[in-house]
């Protein structure tokens, strides 16, 4: 996947409701995840970061894993399915 938009939006619109936005002159974008009960995560993304396939995949794995641990989830176990899906991208994190 090329579009690193639609790589982020991939990465969570099972889950949650994905809004993208330019938040500076700098080329950065915010992204929020939000859900019924509202925003459950906002990052700043900075320009080098999303046109960097290796460093946007990490920002992505990053947010799932703050995500994971706040839902109360074992941060390894989190861990070891982030790699799995590295080595196999037709895995989910839900098995």
């Amino acid at each position: 996947m090329n579009n690193p938009f639609e790589q982020i939006s991939a990465a969570f619109a099972p889950e949650y409701r994905v809004n993208l936005s330019i938040e500076r002159l700098d080329g950065s974008i915010m992204l929020t995840l939000s859900d019924d009960s509202g925003v459950v995560a906002k990052r700043l993304i900075s320009e080098a970061q999303r046109n960097d396939p290796v460093r946007l995949q990490r920002v992505i794995d990053s947010i799932r894993l703050g995500l994971a641990i706040e839902l109360g989830q074992n941060p390894l176990q989190v861990l070891a399915a982030l790699t799995r899906d590295h080595r196999h991208p037709a895995s989910n994190l839900a098995n």
